[in-house]
């Protein structure tokens, strides 16, 4: 090869560097970028009273305390739908069906189509099945439900892949000692798989707790404290949508609710990392 040749393949090479460390940075800045603006206008309406109190005024003054309710009792329900269905199917795709299965092969075409389908249309298959068909009206169940519908691929697929990740030496060595699979699967496979489980977890709840169009047209926009979850009852991404474009003054408390929903998902993630770092040194 030339002196020449080879002097291009370097510049090409630096050239790809640069670009591969200005991707990463570009995405910080633009994270670091949007985090300050959220923070610098919202950290001012933080406060003991800001978390307690009832929203007055159309949401210009008071706190944020029923709306902090119903979003956590509409996440409850969501996961209390979706984990037990996703660890399920999960364990009927990656230990009981064949990778070359039709059926394992359709159940995993039409989860990935369902990853993909906008919220607009989850709200609206929500509103025509839990609010009308089951009578469920606006309520937290019914948008916890249709949450629950949402992240199921998510969910599903994570919890598959941490499982199939698991080495198959310990199904065979569990086998070798004679344990059953039901056990080889509870107290195995699945606490080894609990990183892709939290993987899922953390993504499903990060799409779930910022949804607005799935749930204004199952969970409603009322925003007074719940007493049942036939309620109806407003989340912290609907309440920050409703401030900001349909309620002159409103920037200031919406500002605060977005620097709590930010510092909600913060904390999840933290609980998600805790846990995968303490489960990946329990079996590494």
């Amino acid at each position: 090869m030339s002196r020449k040749a080879s002097s291009k393949l370097i510049n090409l090479d630096q050239l790809f560097k640069v670009v591969i460390w200005l991707i990463p940075l570009s995405i910080t800045a633009i994270f670091i970028w949007i985090l300050s603006d959220i923070v610098i206008g919202g950290i001012g309406q933080i406060s003991w009273a800001f978390l307690t109190t009832n929203p007055l005024d159309a949401g210009r003054d008071g706190g944020i305390a029923p709306i902090l309710v119903s979003t956590f009792l509409i996440l409850a329900v969501c996961l209390v739908a979706s984990v037990p269905i996703s660890i399920g199917t999960a364990i009927l795709l990656a230990e009981f069906t064949p990778n070359q299965n039709w059926f394992g092969r359709l159940v995993r075409r039409s989860l990935d189509v369902l990853a993909g389908v906008p919220s607009i249309v989850f709200g609206l298959f929500g509103n025509a099945f839990f609010a009308q068909t089951l009578g469920l009206g606006f309520s937290i169940l019914s948008g916890g439900l249709t949450l629950a519908c949402m992240v199921l691929p998510i969910l599903i697929r994570s919890t598959e892949a941490g499982l199939r990740a698991v080495p198959q030496e310990y199904r065979l060595n569990s086998a070798a000692l004679g344990i059953s699979k039901t056990s080889t699967l509870w107290h195995l496979l699945l606490p080894a798989a609990t990183p892709g489980l939290l993987v899922g977890l953390v993504l499903g709840l990060g799409r779930a707790i910022a949804e607005t169009a799935a749930l204004i047209f199952t969970s409603g926009y009322v925003d007074r404290m719940p007493t049942s979850l036939l309620d109806s009852g407003r989340s912290l991404s609907i309440h920050i949508f409703d401030l900001s474009m349909n309620v002159s003054g409103g920037d200031s408390n919406a500002y605060g609710s977005a620097l709590i929903l930010i510092l909600i998902l913060l904390i999840i993630n933290a609980i998600a990392a805790w846990l995968g770092s303490k489960y990946n040194y329990l079996y590494d």
